[in-house]
């Protein structure tokens, strides 16, 4: 990689939360302006998402990945917060939605998935432990993959079998999780073995800001469309993942404290509870019948939230969870 490249790719980074807003805004406007690549776009979601894993999947070290199941008290906090007390909150959220069917399952799709992707960028901005979040990752991604459909099954009943087919989650888990994480899993032992391969693995490390602004930007092009001027479906979700992004830094707080754990380590789990997996799950909500069409624009308007969100949060958290004088708080 070029000296310009690496420069570009720095800058990129330190100002990647700019770039993000920016390329939501940019799909916002492509969305209202060419409303027929819609379609089109959809189709590339998949593919962008995917790359986007894959040089997500690239920074975490095989041995990283086994080094972190040592790490018991910090898998257990985030495993609770994501899959024990969040179905709790949004249980609580979900006696108040709108009784629209493709409404709750929207909500239920999203706010029930943890997040794996920007969430380590702004962990890592509010001095959050990105190294343990990272190499949880692929634990995460499987996790909700197989406690969904049992969410779903819980919240909505039985009939949801007659709506929600058991493909797409197959499909997600091959196209989204087992496909890139083997593909980085075979670009580190390619970049271990001669400078060709550290060349590219490197070269694909940069990428991570430009895939995620792409990807952001796609996934809102696509769906803008959909509104058709309408925005009141949307609109109603809104106060629940406000109230989401309220409540969840004071249940991360409470499981970091009750496992001991230092200030970063505590920011990492306070972030992977509140950060929901939208990018994901939309693939999911794209792939529902017609008549539950709303739930895929229901998870994007999440994100737009989230996103914001985010960057609150990157100021609070860390007067929340201050660091203390301890060797332990210095591990990011």
């Amino acid at each position: 990689m070029t000296r310009g490249a690496a420069a570009l790719a720095a800058r990129l980074e330190r100002h990647q939360v700019a770039v993000y807003l920016a390329a939501m805004a940019a799909g916002a406007i492509a969305g209202w302006t060419v409303p027929a690549a819609g379609p089109a776009l959809e189709h590339a979601i998949n593919p962008v998402l995917g790359a986007l894993l894959y040089v997500t999947f690239l920074q975490v070290p095989a041995a990283d990945l086994v080094r972190s199941f040592r790490e018991g008290r910090f898998l257990a906090a985030t495993l609770a917060v994501n899959f024990a007390v969040v179905p709790l909150v949004v249980a609580a959220l979900f006696l108040l939605l709108p009784a629209d069917r493709a409404v709750r399952l929207g909500v239920l799709l999203v706010l029930l998935t943890p997040c794996v992707d920007y969430v380590i960028v702004f962990c890592r901005l509010a001095g959050g432990s990105g190294r343990r979040l990272l190499a949880a990752t692929p634990l995460l991604l499987v996790s909700q993959m197989a406690l969904l459909p049992l969410f779903l099954l819980l919240f909505l009943g039985p009939d949801l079998a007659d709506v929600v087919e058991f493909g797409p989650f197959v499909r997600a888990f091959v196209v989204l999780i087992l496909i890139p994480l083997t593909a980085a899993w075979l670009t580190q032992a390619w970049a271990a073995r001669g400078p060709a391969g550290r060349a590219v693995a490197t070269g694909a490390g940069t990428t991570m800001v430009p895939l995620m602004a792409g990807t952001l930007a796609t996934v809102v092009a696509s769906q803008v469309p959909a509104l058709g001027g309408d925005v009141s479906a949307v609109l109603v979700v809104v106060p629940f993942y406000l109230a989401f992004l309220v409540v969840m830094p004071f249940a991360g707080l409470g499981m970091a404290r009750l496992f001991r754990l230092d200030a970063r380590a505590g920011r990492a789990v306070v972030f992977s509870g509140a950060t929901r997996n939208s990018l994901v799950v939309l693939p999911l909500a794209l792939a529902l019948p017609d008549a539950l069409a709303v739930a895929a624009l229901v998870v994007v308007t999440q994100t737009l939230v989230e996103v914001v969100g985010m960057v609150l949060y990157v100021r609070v958290i860390p007067r929340l969870l201050p660091l203390a004088a301890s060797p332990r708080d210095e591990q990011t």
